[in-house]
């Protein structure tokens, strides 16, 4: 009834390094966890990998769309903003699931389990959407439309606003009773579900917030207008 890193760390803790406190296990001994416990580090290190791909095949997409190698790390700025959020709504849900029952149910904690680091993965196709359209509004707005940087922007951001915010609290709306009410085995994607949606709300309001700032500061230092 306990995650399998969770098991894995006490037998770590309480019985092996007990036993080799208590001299039940002679020091030119060595020992190793192994078995699930083993083929879990293997898994967690190929999604180290996949994640590390799935950044590069994102940006080099977006290079291919842009025909700029500049503006898609604009956007890709937003996936270490995403990732930080999930980690602080990780450890948000943890935090209110270890002393808040919810509706009659005993206080859980969600492990940093395979199932949730997936949820990295899905932030970096859902993070840059958002900015997507902002650049590409912007740079649509001084290359065809001739407008100065400040006025392209702030043309760009009134704009697409409406759908920012649209696909922000569908996404949002959708997965909230996932993480907020937990039914009998929700506790499974649970972890998943705290980190794409505070992911998704914290690089939406940075979008929103901060990139245009950004985007003004690039647009005039390349010397694109006023």
């Amino acid at each position: 009834n306990i995650p399998l890193e969770t098991g894995a760390a006490r037998v770590r803790t309480e019985l092996l390094q007990t036993m080799r406190e208590a001299g039940e296990i002679p020091a030119e001994i060595t020992t190793q966890v192994a078995g699930a416990t083993s083929k879990l580090e293997k898994t967690r290190e190929a999604l180290l990998g996949n994640f590390t791909l799935a950044i590069l095949i994102a940006y080099f997409l977006l290079v291919a769309v842009f025909s700029h190698w500049g503006y898609p790390l604009l956007i890709m700025t937003t996936v270490p903003i995403g990732i930080s959020g999930g980690i602080v709504g990780l450890w948000l849900v943890n935090a209110v699931g270890a002393t808040l029952p919810l509706f009659g149910r005993e206080p859980l904690t969600q492990p940093l389990d395979v199932i949730t680091m997936l949820g990295f993965l899905i932030l970096i196709g859902t993070v840059v959407n958002n900015p997507i359209l902002l650049v590409d509004r912007s740079v649509k707005n001084i290359k065809e439309r001739g407008m100065v940087v400040a006025e392209a922007i702030t043309e760009a951001t009134q704009v697409r606003l409406r759908p920012v915010l649209m696909s922000t609290l569908t996404t949002l709306c959708g997965l909230s009773p996932l993480v907020f009410l937990p039914g009998a085995g929700t506790e499974l994607y649970r972890g998943l579900g705290a980190i794409v949606l505070c992911g998704l709300l914290v690089s939406s309001l940075v979008t929103l917030l901060v990139l245009p700032a950004l985007l003004r500061l690039v647009f005039e230092s390349s010397g694109k207008g006023g």
